[in-house]
């Protein structure tokens, strides 16, 4: 299958290695050639340099031969021209990164007046992941996912004592041979290993079959939980902050939004119905403690820079706030984020290519996928003849750490796999994985090259 990317920038690699790892046909279009050759230098794929927009190039690539285009340049109208163009000329499937706000109501209109088939939004998309996370604490539907003859449950480990100070390997028996496929502690998802001991506070995303879930449901849900969140600071008020601001302050809660740049304030004060705008450097304690900071109930950053953001999260902590929420872009920053107590941290990078991927990918092999706190992902995939996944004993897969096969659907039965079971053709499988590990994933969907 053949896809073209347009934009090198941080999110077009990101797809790129992503599609590549799932061995895609990928060309690259950008108008760098210095950026073009350094990513030559680092993947086995076709390079273009040049403008999108110009139709004589889309030709001379033949893009009509392309299954997708997918547009990620930093500009929301030179995408839709791109796509609509491709579309016009042949390419199968087209998706456009469009981040505007402006444009948020319009793109279904957008959509079939450009005959663009999909539109991805990262910044809504992060808005919308953090706003789960704060409204409703971040349930699965309450706490609790049905995916066939498999369940999966997420509480804390406090509303089950039992399994606090205890490992992994014990807890599995304790459970009644459920598995615990991830802990969320500290704004960091974790995927435990047999010696991994759960701590005071840690959120267990536990598996297993549906009726032993269902009766663990009722141990450590009583009721659906929901937060009486009512203040609310958000430090950077770009295109992230203006999406959450919006959604909180429609359901009444109190936002306050700190912005350093003076005509961006202007234009969330005139955009934004019952919110606070203050024009001001987020990192100055001084107008922090003059706004109350120690009162909110949650405090999210999502400034343009990590360092920045990292500190204003350190900050919040040390106040105590509840809920901490910072958006960091850099996986180098991940082993830092769990040290520091935060609640969340999101990755917008891992985000938009996942869901790239996902529409690419389509039905035709996901049959369902489930997002974790904007980090990580449950995926069931349909397995096939050849793919590397299946034929081999899961201990000889050699799986990449931060991925877990966490069951298996053969026909009427439902399978907790072990170390020796084997992933056959026709199976539905259930995987977990952080989103930092998709490239790793997608090796294990492609076709194995037998040797003999």
């Amino acid at each position: 299958m053949k896809v073209a990317i347009v934009g090198a920038g941080k999110l077009g690699l990101n797809v790129t290695e992503a599609l590549m790892g799932s061995g895609y046909e990928v060309m690259l279009i950008d108008k760098d050639p210095v950026l073009l050759q350094k990513v030559s230098n680092q993947f086995d794929l076709l390079t273009v340099t040049g403008n999108a927009k110009d139709l004589d190039l889309l030709r001379r690539v033949n893009i009509h031969t392309y299954n997708y285009l997918v547009a990620v340049t930093d500009n929301d109208e030179k995408n839709m021209a791109i796509c609509s163009f491709a579309k016009k000329l042949g390419c199968a499937e087209v998706i456009a990164r469009v981040r505007d706000p402006e444009y948020v109501n319009q793109l279904d209109f957008i959509k079939e007046a450009m005959n663009i088939d999909y539109i991805v939004n990262p910044d809504l998309s992060i808005a919308n992941e953090i706003f789960k996370y704060l409204v409703e604490k971040y349930t699965l539907t309450n706490g609790y996912f049905s995916a066939g003859l498999i369940s999966i449950i997420e509480f804390t480990s406090d509303s089950l004592p039992i399994v606090i100070g205890k490992k992994i390997c014990e807890i599995g028996k304790m459970l009644d041979n459920m598995l615990v496929v991830a802990i969320s502690r500290n704004g960091k998802i974790i995927v435990p290993r047999g010696d991994t001991e759960v701590f005071d506070e840690d959120f267990l995303y536990v598996l297993g079959a549906d009726e032993k879930v269902l009766k663990l449901k009722n141990i450590v849900h009583a009721k659906a939980q929901y937060t009486d969140l009512q203040k609310v600071m958000i430090a950077g008020g770009g295109k992230i902050g203006y999406y959450l601001a919006r959604q909180l302050a429609d359901v009444n809660v109190s936002v306050k939004i700190i912005e350093i740049d003076k005509a961006r304030c202007e234009y969330l004060s005139e955009h934004l119905n019952n919110v606070l705008v203050l024009h001001g450097d987020a990192t100055d304690l001084s107008l922090l403690e003059d706004e109350n900071l120690d009162e909110m109930d949650a405090f999210v950053t999502v400034t343009g820079f990590d360092e920045e953001n990292l500190l204003l999260a350190l900050i919040a902590n040390q106040k105590n706030i509840e809920d901490v929420v910072a958006k960091v872009s850099r996986k180098s920053y991940a082993d830092l984020i769990e040290k520091m107590g935060i609640s969340m941290a999101i990755n917008p990078l891992d985000m938009t290519a996942t869901e790239v991927l996902r529409f690419i990918q389509g039905s035709k092999r996901i049959l369902f996928s489930k997002m974790i706190q904007g980090q990580a992902e449950f995926i069931e995939v349909m397995a096939t003849k050849n793919m590397r996944l299946t034929g081999l004993p899961l201990s000889k897969l050699k799986i990449p750490e931060g991925i877990i096969i966490a069951a298996v659907h053969r026909g009427e039965e439902a399978i907790i796999p072990r170390g020796d079971t084997i992933i056959e053709e026709g199976d539905k499988v259930i995987v977990f994985f952080l989103l930092s590990q998709l490239q790793n994933l997608e090796k294990f969907f492609q076709t194995r090259k037998w040797s003999i």
